[in-house]
């Protein structure tokens, strides 16, 4: 078996039995980030840090002090700051800033011995599902539909890092979750993807879309891997205001055993009108593997799941546009017109810096938090929110988790929905709720659509519950047997 066709937790254990060396795992990853390079996953390629990093792992683990990630080849979403490597969010506004400290989630990933092989590719700072408004050009979603040879889109906006852990670049990636852009890309890639609960992954050093929606997590190729990469990226930070101090569990150890006796929630807000007959497929397909398991199907009600949406394109521009407000050209990045009088510098610097669909949600934004609309828009989105984290709070009441689809649709074709920004957002249809109620959400491949694209199921489960959620998860995994590789390794 090539290194790249490892798991994580398979190289982790070859790695341990030193059945391979960190140098030679991160050297067939540094060469398939190479190969890939027509997805367009990585905005910056590391290859001198990878070789750097795994040559100390080797070291570590002669030396019997590995860590629980060592020699761990990953990806990075170019939203997190990492020292000494350029960090843009995909926008032309961050082109060459390089920052001079390190995230806490990736401080915590170095700190357990994994690898970086990169920046991978985003919506420009996180707005979008299709990976089609970075700066830098679309990533190219690995699959194909059969018989068809369109380029397909990777979801968005974690496309880069779903992309890169699909077509066999990285073990691993981590990703942001706003309203389900960790979930969507994941499900659209034939991969798992995890947002855990708000306050578990510190925000420190993340550029911040939605300050009260953004979620780090981690992409996978199964349950188990993420599982594993959770447990390195968890855990307290006074330095994140909204961080929890609570414990992290070992998240490995929640897998396997069985599921007799939960109780599992099924939605009826979310058989949506219009919903494609293959979505609809795998969801009962994943009722009936969870009812063999043992579990008994409850149907719930999350009466204002009609709401999210609205309520969430609400918030998130009015967040964004307070949170991009610092990108000024006076401290850091791109600056325009600097002989200009300060106001028009302003306005030259983000016209050129920022991107449309960033300048659409900003404008957006900053109309629902003027004056006049604070309190007809902005105010009534957050009672909105509320509501829907009530409706969770009582379903968890009779029922242990919840099972929904993850997207409704496969992956479609690059440029297909980019001149409408609603038929766009509606991507977010199931993933949105979980992030306005702030509670863990996974996506795993369910199977496939006719035309052999993979479809994702989606597990929600109660706050700071990620182990019943993983459990559930891995029990579906293993009923799926999902084991359909995407067109490029097969092309490559």
């Amino acid at each position: 078996m090539k290194p790249t066709d490892l798991t994580l937790a398979g190289a982790r254990d070859a790695l341990a039995k030193k059945e391979l060396s960190a140098r030679e795992l991160a050297e067939a990853h540094v060469a398939a980030v190479e190969a890939a390079r027509p997805l367009n996953a990585f905005i910056v390629e590391t290859p001198e840090q990878a070789l750097e990093m795994a040559a100390a792992s080797d070291a570590r683990i002669a030396r019997g002090e590995a860590g629980p990630l060592e020699g761990i080849p990953l990806a990075i979403k170019d939203l997190y700051c990492t020292r000494g490597i350029q960090t843009t969010a995909a926008s032309r506004i961050l082109e060459g800033f390089t920052p001079t400290y390190e995230s806490t989630v990736t401080g915590q990933l170095w700190r357990d011995g994994a690898v970086i092989l990169g920046k991978a590719n985003l919506d420009e700072f996180a707005m979008g599902s299709s990976n089609m408004t970075s700066a830098f050009g679309p990533v190219e979603n690995p699959w194909k539909r059969q018989g068809d040879n369109r380029k397909l889109v990777p979801g968005g906006s974690s496309g880069g890092s779903a992309a890169a852990v699909a077509a066999r670049c990285a073990l691993g990636a981590t990703g942001t979750d706003t309203g389900g852009s960790i979930r969507q890309p994941a499900s659209l890639t034939g991969i798992v993807g995890l947002k855990p609960t708000y306050g578990r992954c510190s925000r420190w050093g993340v550029v911040a879309f939605a300050s009260s929606l953004d979620h780090p997590g981690p992409f996978g190729r199964t349950v188990r891997d993420t599982a594993i990469l959770l447990r390195s990226m968890a855990g307290y930070d006074p330095k994140d205001s909204t961080s929890v101090d609570t414990p992290v569990p070992d998240y490995e150890a929640a897998l396997g055993g069985g599921l007799k006796g939960l109780r599992i929630g099924v939605p009826k807000e979310y058989r949506v009108d219009g919903m494609p007959e293959a979505i609809d497929r795998i969801w009962q397909q994943g009722i009936d593997w969870l009812k063999a398991a043992g579990c008994e199907i409850v149907e719930i009600s999350l009466p204002h799941t009609k709401y999210a949406l609205p309520a969430y394109y609400v918030i998130a521009p009015a967040e964004a546009s307070s949170n991009l407000a610092r990108y000024d050209g006076v401290r850091y990045g791109l600056r325009e017109g600097g002989d200009l009088p300060l106001a028009e510098m302003y306005e030259a610097t983000r016209g050129a810096g920022f991107g449309e669909e960033v300048k659409r949600r900003v404008l957006i934004g900053t109309y629902v938090l003027s004056a006049g609309y604070y309190d007809a828009y902005y105010n009534k989105a957050r009672k909105v929110r509320t509501l829907i984290a009530n409706d969770f709070k009582a379903a968890y009441e009779s029922v242990d988790a919840i099972l929904t689809p993850t997207a409704p649709s496969a992956a479609f074709a690059i440029g297909e929905k980019m001149d409408d920004p609603v038929a766009m957002y509606l991507n977010d249809v199931f993933t949105v709720p979980a992030n306005l109620a702030g509670l863990p959400a996974i996506s795993l491949p369910g199977g496939l659509s006719a035309d052999g694209l993979p479809l994702g199921l989606q597990v929600i489960g109660r706050a700071f519950d990620e182990e019943t959620v993983l459990k559930v998860a891995g029990a579906l995994e293993e009923a799926a047997g999902f084991d359909a590789e995407p067109h490029f390794l097969a092309a490559r």
